[in-house]
């Protein structure tokens, strides 16, 4: 083993590909995805269209190169590959050169350069293709007063010209993970000829400050549906499916109703119906609970039906195959966490059980050969990027098959294997455990345990922002537990810590780390915590209950929960969970950590974003304004210019490096070392 890897330098690992997204051309041919790679300067990743060959015969080919970038690729009935892009036309216009927004570009099926064909004022923010006819819907925003693109147009010269950016809010949401919502209205657009006069563009309507969150065409074009939020009381925000006329705007029907969401809409191959994510809403008692809906597709009276009734779990990513079963019903394939993988699953409008096709891995971006007998989709797992493979679309518990691409990281500094455990009330729990090479009974390894955010979500999947290898390279352990309101391990699991933060998934975590710490390879004299976002949340909850470990890393964490209530970006969904703070405040005062604070003994890194809009700045500040307070010894990392996520190249490096340091100085006990540039 080599101590050489791209985990044992930070430089390296950052500046390794990233693959994201896949599109098949209409005659099964060509499979294009996307992959970021470091800039020339290494201040930024640069994404590029590369086509992998699905018989798994040829190396990939690069398609596009650009400064500004490519991605979502997808393709036209006859071929010609789609991609949204912000770089500048061939013969650009006035202020084109500085235009920052994405365009939707086409690169011709038999080669040749890419074209600029459509534009939009404030850019292009997403699009579907109908399967059959090629008419496209297109996410955009108009200005507030703005009946058509010309006036959007005017209007965003006039606040350019006098350097206006205020915006007047007149509905809930005002903003969105780590960017603002408006001054943009968000619209729906579908057209029959993009290169042709905007005018001809088809309005489908506008709903929902947050824009479109997903959209779908009918194979033939006609109809077009999109997922926005409904409402502008905050009680009364709920994700909803709208079907239009495509070709006229005319709205034909909402899938809604009072207690549910719905979104992801796809459409069966005749266009007749849509499958769709319905989500029971949360309430104070109960978490939400998602399953697989099929519904008529203009029948406004049609309440629609569960598709996997059965199913103990949440569908994601859900594809239609083009082809049909023998009975005449649509095959529908999903994918959903299930005991830290996430597999491919398949099932028919017709009934039947849910077969399971993937053995092992995360899958995600799955697309259905034009036959329907061939699946392809993106596959990580914790010890494995992203990268193509190819399934058949019926055989179950299969292995899929790697396609060459870009992204391979090379020899890992480690192993991985499983830790399961029983919680108190009889619960089987399990977590992964990263083992540096090495390690053993007489040579133990440093624990770190690293909970994961969501709460609702899952450690089933390759991260490049908390990658558990970079830490195996420097000679830690890495526990990622799922405990209670993870994904994947039935209902009950999300009932278990549904109101109970501190409980529930508290004793959880500490269970598995108990039963790790077993092992005669770990050192249970030399631990240590880290979390982000719930897992920071976490963090702090451990550090005022607990001084077991030598050292805790605690990244977007929640401090002060009756505070966060009003200010994170989506206060509805919170109080729905925890209360209204002003009226019921026992969630409040039974886990907010911010009241324990005198509690808190263990070294503390805390790190945080200025942009993070879902776990507000104030969070972080309090947070560091208590330990210094209280004479903890801590070190505040904060980003002036990034969101819940540390996205930049070089603050990546710098968040890895500060992290490595401090836990070494904690944990191995060595000396401090401030990373260089800050």
């Amino acid at each position: 083993m080599s101590d050489t890897t791209p985990f044992h330098d930070v430089a390296a690992f950052t500046a390794l590909p990233r693959v994201s997204s896949l599109a098949l051309s209409p005659d099964g041919t060509r499979l294009v995805t996307a992959v970021q790679q470091l800039s020339a300067d290494g201040t930024r990743y640069i994404g590029a269209l590369w086509e992998a060959d699905p018989a798994g015969q040829r190396p990939a080919r690069r398609l596009t190169r650009s400064d500004r970038g490519e991605s979502a690729p997808a393709f036209l009935p006859d071929g010609t590959l789609l991609f949204l892009s912000a770089r500048p036309a061939a013969d650009p216009g006035e202020g084109e050169e500085d235009r920052k927004e994405a365009a939707l570009w086409a690169l011709p099926a038999g080669g040749g350069e890419a074209s600029q064909l459509l534009t939009r004022g404030g850019g292009v923010q997403g699009y579907a293709v109908a399967a059959a006819s090629g008419r496209i819907a297109v996410a955009a925003g108009l200005l507030p007063g703005a009946e058509d693109s010309a006036q959007d147009a005017e209007l965003r010269k006039a606040r350019e010209k006098a350097k206006v950016t205020a915006v007047l809010h007149e509905a809930a949401l005002v903003r969105h993970w780590d960017h603002d919502l408006g001054p943009d209205i968000p619209h729906l657009f579908t057209v029959a000829d993009p290169a042709g006069d905007p005018a001809t563009q088809v309005d489908c309507g506008a709903e929902g400050a947050l824009g479109i969150l997903g959209s779908a065409l009918s194979p033939d074009g006609t109809l077009v549906a999109y997922s926005v939020y409904s409402g502008t009381h905050p009680d009364e925000l709920r994700s909803v499916i709208v079907v239009a006329d495509a070709a006229t705007g005319k709205r034909l029907r909402t899938v809604e109703h009072p207690d549910a969401e719905f979104s992801a809409p796809a459409f069966t191959p005749d266009g007749a119906a849509l499958v769709c994510i319905r989500e029971r809403r949360s309430t104070w008692e109960a978490s939400v609970d998602t399953t697989l809906w099929l519904v008529d597709a203009t029948d406004a009276q049609d309440q629609g039906r569960d598709l996997i009734p059965d199913f103990d779990g949440w569908p994601t990513d859900v594809v239609v195959s083009p082809v049909p079963d023998q009975d005449g019903s649509s095959v529908v394939f999903f994918t959903a966490d299930e005991t830290g993988r996430a597999p491919v699953f398949r099932v028919t409008t017709g009934g039947g059980e849910v077969v399971r096709l993937t053995a092992d891995g995360a899958y995600t971006d799955v697309v259905a050969a034009p036959d329907g007998a061939t699946l392809y989709a993106l596959r990580s797992a914790v010890d494995s990027p992203p990268t193509p493979v190819r399934l058949d679309a019926a055989t179950p518990d299969q292995q899929a098959v790697p396609l060459p691409c870009p992204g391979g990281v090379g020899e890992l500094p480690g192993t991985l294997t499983e830790v399961t455990a029983t919680a108190a009330d009889g619960t089987a729990l399990r977590s992964w455990l990263v083992l540096p090479l090495g390690a053993s009974a007489d040579a133990p390894a440093p624990l770190l345990l690293w909970v994961h955010g969501g709460p609702q979500t899952s450690w089933n999947a390759w991260t490049w922002r908390w990658n558990p290898w970079v830490a195996a390279a420097a000679g830690y352990a890495v526990l990622l537990p799922d405990p209670a309101l993870s994904t994947g391990y039935g209902q009950r699991m999300h009932d278990r810590g549904w109101g109970d933060w501190g409980g529930a998934p508290y004793s959880d975590v500490l269970a598995l780390t108990d039963a790790a710490l077993e092992r005669d390879d770990l050192d249970a004299g030399r631990t240590a915590m880290m979390g982000g976002s719930f897992g920071g949340y976490m963090a702090n909850w451990i550090a005022t209950q607990t001084d077991r470990f030598k050292a805790i890393v605690t990244h977007a964490s929640l401090w002060n929960l009756p505070a966060f209530s009003g200010t994170t970006d989506f206060p509805a969904y919170w109080m729905r969970h925890h209360g209204d703070p002003l009226q019921r405040t026992e969630r409040y005062q039974r886990y907010s950590p911010h009241l324990r604070a005198a509690d808190i003994t263990t070294p503390m890194l805390v790190v945080h974003g200025d942009k993070d809009y879902r776990v507000p700045i104030a969070e972080g500040l309090s947070l560091w304004s208590d330990l210094s307070r209280f004479g903890v010894p801590a070190k505040f990392l904060y980003f002036p210019d990034e969101g819940h996520w540390i996205l930049k190249p070089n603050n990546s490096r710098l968040w890895y490096a500060t992290v490595l340091n401090f836990l070494a100085h904690h944990v191995l006990g060595e000396e401090w070392r401030r990373p260089e540039l800050v």
